[in-house]
């Protein structure tokens, strides 16, 4: 039974990919990645790379920027790649069961029988599609009578296959009807079985040959617009992973001087910005992201860069609201010594040096972000200082 070439393009995971895109198969994947950056010059191809990866970090379940279109099947090829690159575990389970989540949305959803069943031949399940739904069961609630039937059932070998993750006691096989060796099961029970099927196509191993591993990473990297991708989502996890049990809403006010929460790395630039200094293209982007991120109006931020000396306000307006419309994190402490970008020498500053104090882990943490540094500052600065008294005596 052949897949259509539209419903690959709702579900790029599917085998028939490799029939209808023999081409992603049989390129080099850098190459791959080349050309479809060259056929998607406006950045769509990242930008809604980045949007999974910053929805699976916040732990949501929907992918807003979804579309299925033919972009979304180089989309999970270039999805796959990054999760090889990156080797992490906890990454790839975030985005794996995100996707998963997603698609058991989107079949529920769409509610037809057809494309349900074709996507299980393509998984070469054994299926089978009733013509009459099939009675299997009953539940009384009180004086209530509800007959449960189904059209679909599937062979007992397969479901244990796909069920053997679910640790839910109603899954056993001992709990099912079986029909001739077929389980007969509720069409949003075999989807739940094939969320677990994408699940595990984006799950990772870690890997072991990390020179094989290096090798390719490397080749990938060297292409600017995967680097700087994988530069923000790396940043982005950072931001997110830790649980900064100092936690402080930061709420922008009219007036307030916020500077004094600023990291060195952050006083460093707006130093320049200040004497009039022109300031690199990266030092803008951290500094117009790391604004947004605090809530900063963007005409504050325009008149901030007033004082650069190739400042043009029209151009200036235009890149801070796209900016602001991209939704970036501002780049990790790790990204900004790539740069050489970290001030913490420089300025002597204790708390970028020594960290602070972790009450959950009992023992001193590294800032890893610039937003935790002023998240940390600000809670220090609003909370009883018993509450922010660290163990390391040298961080004032």
């Amino acid at each position: 039974m052949s897949i259509s070439y539209e419903l690959i393009k709702h579900y790029p995971w599917l085998p028939s990919k490799k029939i209808h895109y023999s081409e992603i198969a049989s390129k080099d994947p850098v190459e791959f990645i080349k050309e479809k950056l060259a056929d998607y010059p406006d950045g769509e191809l990242v930008d809604r790379v980045f949007s999974i990866f910053k929805t699976a970090f916040e732990n949501v379940e929907e992918i807003k920027t979804y579309k299925a279109d033919e972009l979304n099947v180089y989309l999970y090829t270039l999805l796959k790649i990054l999760l090889y690159i990156n080797n992490s575990v906890p990454i790839a389970n975030r985005v794996a069961n995100l996707y998963a989540k997603h698609t058991y949305n989107k079949m529920i959803r769409e509610d037809n029988d057809y494309n349900l069943y074709a996507i299980c031949k393509d998984l070469k399940l054994n299926i089978q599609y009733h013509d009459k739904a099939v009675p299997f069961g009953l539940i009384i609630e009180k004086d209530r009578k509800q007959v449960l039937q189904t059209q679909f059932s599937i062979h007992y070998i397969d479901y244990l296959k796909l069920a053997s993750n679910l640790r839910d006691d109603h899954r056993k096989l001992v709990h099912n009807v079986l029909n001739h060796g077929f389980v007969l099961i509720e069409k949003k029970d075999l989807i739940r079985l094939l969320q677990e099927v994408v699940r595990k196509k984006l799950i990772i191993e870690e890997e072991k040959d990390l020179s094989s591993l290096d090798d390719f990473k490397n080749k990938v990297l060297e292409i600017k617009e995967i680097r700087e991708l994988n530069e923000r989502i790396l940043g982005e996890w950072e931001l997110k992973k830790e649980e900064f049990e100092y936690s402080f809403e930061i709420t922008y006010k009219k007036g307030e001087n916020v500077e004094e929460s600023f990291p060195p790395c952050v006083a460093e630039i707006l130093m320049k910005v200040e004497e009039g200094q022109n300031i690199t293209h990266i030092e803008r982007l951290f500094l117009v992201f790391l604004l947004h991120s605090l809530g900063i109006p963007n005409e504050e931020i325009v008149s901030l860069f007033a004082k650069l000396p190739d400042f043009d306000r029209k151009k200036t307006e235009y890149q801070v609201e796209f900016a602001k419309k991209k939704g970036y994190s501002p780049h990790s402490c790790s990204t900004l010594k790539s740069y050489s970008l970290c001030m913490a020498m420089k300025y002597k500053d204790k708390l970028c040096l020594d960290g602070y104090y972790s009450r959950k882990f009992d023992s001193q943490k590294n800032i890893q972000h610039p937003l935790f540094y002023v998240q940390f500052k600000q809670y220090r600065k609003n909370k009883p200082i018993e509450e922010v008294q660290t163990k390391n005596k040298n961080e004032k």
